[in-house]
């Protein structure tokens, strides 16, 4: 499946153009007597950012793979036991085709 990018990204010349500027903001050109000095900017996330990172640091240590199932079949396949079942697997990708068909109707893609 192919991701198109809809959108283009803003110029380096117009991101700062974007914020609303405050009357003692001062600007690029704007000389400074020490470059040293520590800056008055102050960022404050909002609670949503620290769900999402706890959120993002739950789902780094949670196992994508069930490794008890994978032993499983594994022993199941070296004792000879483990059965395909090919009308499972032909529903599955018609169901697979179906939805993705069903999903791209009102776009461009086409199957």
């Amino acid at each position: 499946m192919k991701i198109d990018k809809t959108t283009q990204p803003l110029p380096a010349s117009q991101i700062g153009e974007l914020a609303p500027r405050s009357p003692n903001a001062k600007t690029a050109h704007a000389s400074t007597p020490d470059s040293s000095a520590p800056s008055s900017t102050r960022v404050q996330l909002g609670t949503a950012s620290a769900q999402l990172r706890s959120l993002e640091n739950s789902m780094a240590n949670t196992s994508v793979v069930n490794k008890e199932k994978v032993a499983a079949i594994k022993q199941a396949i070296s004792e000879g036991r483990f059965q395909i079942d090919n009308s499972k697997i032909a529903d599955g990708l018609i169901n697979s085709v179906k939805e993705m068909i069903s999903s791209n109707q009102g776009g461009a893609t086409k199957i």
